[in-house]
């Protein structure tokens, strides 16, 4: 369905321009009706910004994003098929106006001709979706409601459009604990109705409850990709493992954490998996699993390469 195949984005920075920011650098990757996949990455790693690009909210410098093989730069309906959803529920509203004129302006742009009963109706329908009581939000200003109910209502707006791909970038990280996982339990439901999900997140957890494939982002490259439970029951690639060793435990404290004794850099991408790479930059340790080099192109085997 959506398809990014070698996307780049640079910034131009300095006074005068005269220096550039590789903020993403050749990332491919799919995401496939019905299935959510996880882009997981520290601060920084580019996360937000391959959601932007996704979103058209920023040009791609380099690369490709397609929906259904069409470039989304010339698709005109675009925003009926693709819509986002983002990490502080309380910015997304005018404070003096009402919650729900985020659902008007869907009405006012993409229904101009749709009669007020219909409407109606199609808004309760998004509300129930999403499971809201009209009754408890429409009418309502954004103060009188918690950050759970506004980060649905924003899902329930996506919905109004009967999209195929929702972007939702760190939608749960301002929540508190029992509000999150109701809304990872709808995006559970949107997922079993076909819905295809983008959901980036920094926290590892969360991305192994919730997607089928997940994506590991460092410094704009993608250095790992496959199946959740391949990728994290497997991590091949040191970042990985280094993210995966840094998740708290519920009942040790860090003072009773041993430090693990540093590893050898094995490069399976310049190694013995070899150099053929289905996605740029990556090759498949193991079926449905893919790697980078493990130091961006500084290991042994590269070197050994070049001389």
């Amino acid at each position: 369905m959506l398809r990014l195949d070698r996307v780049s984005k640079t910034f131009r920075t300095g006074s005068f321009g005269g220096r550039e920011l590789h903020a993403v650098r050749e990332v491919g990757f799919e995401v496939a009706q019905g299935e959510v996949v996880s882009l997981i990455g520290e601060s920084g790693s580019g996360k937000t910004t391959l959601g932007r690009m996704i979103l058209r909210l920023a040009a791609i410098s380099e690369g490709s994003i397609t929906l259904d093989g069409v470039d989304v730069a010339r698709q005109k309906d675009y925003y009926r098929s693709v819509q986002g959803v983002f990490q502080d529920p309380f910015s997304s509203y005018n404070p003096i106006f009402k919650a729900d004129r985020v659902l008007e302006m869907i009405r006012q742009r993409f229904f101009p001709s749709m009669g007020a009963a219909d409407w109606r109706g199609r808004v309760e329908s998004s509300l129930a979706a999403v499971r809201l009581d009209p009754g408890g939000v429409l009418g309502k200003y954004p103060h009188q409601l918690s950050g759970g109910q506004l980060q649905r209502l924003l899902i329930a707006r996506a919905l109004l459009l009967d999209i195929r791909m929702l972007v939702a970038d760190e939608i749960i990280s301002m929540l508190d604990a029992s509000t999150r996982i109701d809304v990872l339990n709808l995006l559970g439901e949107l997922k079993g109705r076909g819905l295809g999900i983008l959901f980036i997140t920094h926290d590892l957890s969360l991305g192994n409850y919730v997607s089928e494939k997940t994506v590991v982002l460092r410094s704009g490259r993608v250095v790992e990709m496959g199946r959740t439970e391949l990728v994290f029951g497997n991590p091949l690639h040191p970042y990985t493992r280094n993210l995966l060793g840094s998740v708290p435990r519920l009942h040790r404290r860090w003072s009773e954490e041993e430090d693990a004794p540093e590893e050898e850099a094995t490069c399976f991408y310049h190694g013995a998996a070899g150099s053929d790479a289905t996605w740029p930059g990556l090759v498949e340790a193991e079926p449905g699993h893919f790697v980078g080099c493990a130091t961006s192109g500084t290991c042994a085997p590269a070197l050994e390469l070049v001389r």
